[in-house]
């Protein structure tokens, strides 16, 4: 039997911290920005963390 592959779009999108959490980009942080305050791009600006409920999912996605 092959070996599984990694799912190629979620190795792009998702990254495993030191801790073995699931770290992730935010959404709308790409362009019109003249309409979303400062603070909001500065908080788009940090990773933030997949929800313990997708964590299994993900993991299976990108760890195979």
């Amino acid at each position: 039997m092959p070996k599984m592959k990694s799912n190629r779009a979620a190795m792009k999108r998702f990254r495993v911290s030191a801790t073995g959490k699931i770290k992730r980009e935010h959404a709308y942080a790409n362009h019109l920005f003249t309409s979303k305050p400062r603070s909001r791009k500065r908080r788009l600006r940090q990773a933030g963390r997949v929800d313990s409920t997708d964590t299994r999912r993900v993991k299976r996605l990108i760890l195979r």
